[in-house]
């Protein structure tokens, strides 16, 4: 377990950790949130719930009125006498300066981060990202080039971090239990319900969310990046679209396939997602599509998916260990294995977050099961996490798990708490800032030019805008 003895208090300097949510005694940190998709659900709650002594919800803003009306409907049922504000998004320097806007929570589609990020900071407030940072090497120039001018806050929120099983398996490598770390083995498989949803909302296309190596990826990256202490240097990868998509459709003989899920006199599918089945996402997306034309159910055997679905990446790290990382997502089961080799040992981590992916007609199917455990399992895999140490000459042993209430066994909770009253003390160093968002969107970043020049990558060579070497850890 963390021993607090050995804690070091973590720099608020633009590249680290988050900046205190409450500044002095009793000031309400004043907040805008841009964005009003699923994602922003978890801060709304936050603000209103059990941060509401640190944090004020002032404004929300979407480019679709209708979400934002969900989310006002939401607040009233939290308790508020009245709606916050809104605004358009086109408004956002304005609203921040007219309104005293100290931060702003962007939980926008990843193409947009970029220019939020940059226009907030030059207005005057520090930021609040979902990941990833970026998808491009200009959104990182653009970004770290604002930082610098600014020397504002740039957050991202890397919750995977203060999940427990993760943080125990950072306490191992942290503590020398398995000496110098030599190699990393990483194989994540999202399933036939989490992985297809990739493939039927607005990151299907790269242009919009950098593919699965940056929207999904980088929380891995982030993690390997943060459990070895180190700083990827080199990439090379492989993969394709082999499994969703019409022309893989079309070769497994699936035949023709309506364009969207949600469509009346249709057969049951374990691949249409009919958005009436429900409530929640019929009220968010299916009731607001006539402001704007977004359909959340597209189906994913057909054209127009440009993201790879298969994956595979060799990373070299500065310190020298290297990354041999898999993503598959058309999985049977969702979770992970990561094994960490080091000079004295073996680290070696399982989850499995849904043994099985059953089709059924008489239950609502869960699509993140990281963010809402289940209890999916067979004769075969169960549900759970372990965490097993071997050193040298020594038997193996299993690590204890402590999880807490909430999303990602507690995570979701301890990460809000260093979002709104600052980071303080963590042995761990969990709380995280631009440049770990950097660090890690480099590697998909890279990983992305190497699929297309099928040619080793130096992230050096991209010249994201600043030095992301071990001095910046």
């Amino acid at each position: 377990m963390v021993n607090v003895d050995t804690a070091e208090t973590h720099s608020t300097a633009p590249g680290a950790a988050a900046e205190p949510g409450q500044s002095s005694a009793g000031h309400r940190t004043r907040i805008a949130l841009i964005g009003t998709g699923g994602r922003s659900e978890m801060y709304i709650r936050a603000i209103y719930g059990r941060h509401a002594d640190v944090a004020e919800l002032v404004a929300l803003s979407d480019v679709n009125q209708g979400r934002v009306e969900f989310y006002q409907a939401l607040i009233k049922d939290l308790g508020a006498a009245e709606p916050v504000a809104s605004f358009e998004p086109t408004g956002l320097t304005e609203f921040i300066q007219a309104n005293g806007i100290e931060r702003v929570i962007i939980t926008t589609p990843d193409y947009t981060h970029a220019d939020y990020i940059v226009e907030a900071l030059q207005a005057g407030a520090d930021v609040v990202v979902e990941k990833p940072l970026t998808i491009d090497v200009e959104g990182c120039r653009r970004i770290t080039g604002a930082v610098a001018e600014t020397g504002r806050n740039v957050v991202v929120t890397f919750n995977y971090r203060y999940s427990p099983r993760n943080s125990a398996l950072k306490e191992v490598i942290q503590n020398g239990v398995i000496g110098k770390v030599t190699s990393i083995d990483f194989s994540w498989v999202l399933d036939t319900v989490h992985g297809a949803d990739y493939f039927r909302r607005w990151h299907r296309d790269k242009k919009n969310s950098g593919g699965l190596l940056i929207h999904k990826a980088s929380h891995h990256f982030d993690l390997v990046n943060w459990w070895i202490n180190d700083v990827p240097e080199r990439v090379f990868a492989s993969g394709g679209l082999r499994f969703y998509g019409d022309k893989n459709a079309a070769e497994r003989g699936l035949g023709a396939r309506p364009e969207r899920g949600t469509v009346d006199g249709l057969e049951r599918d374990p691949f249409r997602l009919d958005l009436r089945d429900d409530e929640r996402l019929k009220a968010l997306y299916y009731d607001n599509e006539k402001f704007d034309g977004y359909r959340r159910d597209q189906d994913v055997f057909t054209e127009g998916i440009t993201i790879e679905d298969n994956l595979a990446l060799v990373v070299d790290y500065q310190g020298g260990p290297t990354l041999s990382y898999s993503l598959n997502a058309h999985s049977p089961w969702e979770g992970y294995r990561v094994t960490v080799n080091g000079t004295e040992g073996r680290a070696e981590l399982e989850v499995v977050e849904r043994a099985a992916v059953e089709f059924s007609t008489d239950k609502k199917t869960v699509v993140d099961p990281s963010a809402t455990p289940i209890e999916e399992e067979d004769a075969v895999r169960r549900n759970g996490e372990r965490l097993v140490v071997q050193r040298h000459w020594e038997a193996a042993y299993e690590v204890p798990i402590i999880n807490g209430e909430g999303g990602h066994g507690g995570g979701d909770n301890l990460l809000l708490s260093d979002l709104f009253n600052g980071p303080g003390v963590d042995p761990l160093g969990r709380p995280s800032g631009y440049i770990d968002g950097l660090r890690s969107v480099s590697v998909g970043i890279a990983g992305n030019k190497s699929l297309d020049t099928e040619l080793p990558v130096r992230i050096s060579e991209l010249d994201l805008g600043v030095d992301l070497g071990r001095s910046q850890a």
